[in-house]
């Protein structure tokens, strides 16, 4: 009994030991994350000024939320709201901004709702498509104007083929970026083994409070590892703009209300049926995406009959930042035909 007590002893001391060794270092893990997410205002003042065009910040109260948004351009330019992805935020289009203002567009770029300094209503409910959609409407009119040309990649393309399905009216023109189009993402979900296999992230992502608990642990590593390392194309993020990528996922609750646009996707279905897009469509493809594949692309036609596409070879999923110059030249060679 004596040695069976004494190792229950030092069982209990040794858990111990490890239990407060593991609350100092989770205690670490979350002043380092809190001191990164302090440093957003600082980094985006930073990043602001290096897009080499006079630029804004500010805060757009839009359906219910306020948007941070960036504002560059002349303000009687046509204007083009341009609609990042998961997990990304504003700066993904810094290469893009300047290019649109010199040409005279009017360029707003929000974080949508739920990232980075934009508000992040609680509960998956609010991350629902119509809602993401209604953002958009309300941020054209906010900025005085009927219409805009949509320029989005990844999430905020999907936001933008349902607008122009639900706000044919509104939408002047549109880019899409490595995007799937809800018809192809459907047909190859059901048949395509590889495009299962590439999605299965969303799957994952429906698993409750698990997946943003591993994903703040470091913000720097969780952009290391989204960005830098799925990037096809080596340079595409150089520290200093990984960095403010870092700081957008360590802001409070951040990384919850963004992966709550995969949850909602699952559980609230668009209110109106699939519709054809009138407007004109430029469709970006980066042909080396990590998570969609080449077949995405076709048979389109049917439900995008004003479509032209372009593909991008050797070049992975954040295209916009992988290949800008050649997805300015396109993107403005459409946008000044189309006009």
């Amino acid at each position: 009994m004596p040695h069976t007590r004494k190792r229950r002893t030092f069982a209990t001391i040794a858990l111990g030991f490890a239990a407060a060794l593991a609350g100092v270092a989770l205690a670490q893990v979350r002043q380092r994350r809190q001191a990164l997410a302090r440093r957003i205002d600082v980094l985006t003042g930073q990043a602001v000024a290096r897009l080499s065009v006079p630029a804004q910040r500010t805060f757009l109260p839009v359906n219910g939320v306020r948007l941070h948004t960036i504002l560059a351009g002349p303000e009687a330019g046509p204007l083009a709201v341009l609609l990042h992805g998961f997990p990304e935020c504003w700066y993904s289009w810094r290469h893009q901004i300047a290019a649109l203002a010199g040409a005279g567009f009017r360029v707003a770029v929000p974080d949508q709702r739920g990232y980075n300094l934009s508000d992040k209503p609680r509960g998956v409910a609010h991350y629902q498509i119509d809602h993401l959609t209604a953002d958009i409407q309300a941020l054209i009119h906010i900025l005085g104007r009927q219409q805009a040309t949509l320029i989005a990649h990844d999430w905020g393309g999907v936001a933008a083929w349902r607008f122009a399905m639900d706000y044919p009216q509104a939408v002047e023109r549109l880019v899409v970026m490595n995007a799937p189009h809800p018809v192809a993402f459907a047909r190859e979900l059901r048949s395509n083994r590889s495009q299962q296999i590439k999605s299965w992230y969303v799957a994952a992502f429906q698993v409750p409070w698990l997946p943003e608990t591993l994903l703040t642990l470091s913000p720097r590593a969780s952009a290391r590892l989204f960005f830098r390392r799925t990037a096809v194309r080596a340079g595409a993020f150089p520290d200093a703009d990984l960095e403010v990528m870092a700081a957008a996922l360590a802001q409070p609750g951040a990384m919850a209300t963004m992966i709550h646009w995969y949850r909602a996707a699952l559980r609230y279905p668009p209110a109106r049926p699939v519709q054809v897009v009138d407007a004109p469509t430029l469709l970006i493809w980066a042909e080396d995406d990590v998570a969609l594949g080449m077949e995405l692309i076709q048979g389109l036609e049917r439900w995008v009959p004003e479509m032209r596409l372009h593909t991008i070879p050797g070049c992975g999923h954040w295209v916009q930042n992988e290949a800008p110059q050649e997805v300015n030249a396109q993107m403005l060679a459409f946008l000044d035909r189309a006009a």
